[in-house]
């Protein structure tokens, strides 16, 4: 991998299956986790049901959430080529691309979050309750800690950042002297 610079925005211009599922998980973790801190701890396994799902769809391609979009009429931006009728939703797994591994990593950090909440303190839901927060800010503006973290890293994203040349300039011009584009 190779080190980059610039700053990594996925396209915003539609509301595309991969998008809507960030936001829905987002506000599902922001639910979810301060039922964990303030109801019963015990709610913490429904974050780790969440983080099963993306750890699940990074290895297999699989999401039931992504399927259930796609019966509504969501297009994939992810998704693998499938016959024309196909009503199906798995996304690519023929690489660790850069959105792939996100999925991955979320997956397995709010699993350690969780579990050390039940059995060690329930300060480490903070985390989850960050992760759900950056998820409706990735799905609001394309925007990722994370994504562009891997990205500066050199991992290869297969989202195309903002293909619109309006919606480029638009994204570079609210994030000023930060959007360098990537080398």
């Amino acid at each position: 991998m190779a080190f980059r610079t610039g700053v990594y925005i996925v396209p915003t211009h539609r509301w595309y299956i991969e998008r809507t599922v960030w936001l829905i998980a987002g506000t599902l973790l922001l639910i979810v986790t301060p039922m964990a801190a303030f109801l019963h701890p015990l709610w913490s396994l429904a974050v780790i049901a969440l983080a099963m799902c993306s750890i699940n769809v990074s290895l297999t391609g699989f999401c039931v959430v992504g399927n259930v979009l796609r019966r509504l009429g969501f297009t994939p931006m992810l998704g693998q080529v499938r016959p024309t009728g196909s009503k199906l939703y798995l996304m690519q797994t023929d690489r660790w691309y850069l959105e792939r591994r996100i999925y991955m990593a979320v997956g397995i950090n709010l699993t350690v979050a969780s579990i050390l909440s039940l059995v060690h303190s329930p300060w480490w839901l903070i985390f989850p309750g960050f992760v759900g927060a950056a998820m409706l800010v990735f799905a609001g503006t394309g925007f990722c800690i994370m994504a562009n973290s891997l990205y500066w890293l050199g991992a290869e994203p297969r989202l195309a950042p903002e293909s619109n040349a309006t919606c480029a300039a638009t994204s570079r011009a609210a994030l000023g002297p930060l959007s360098a584009e990537p080398r």
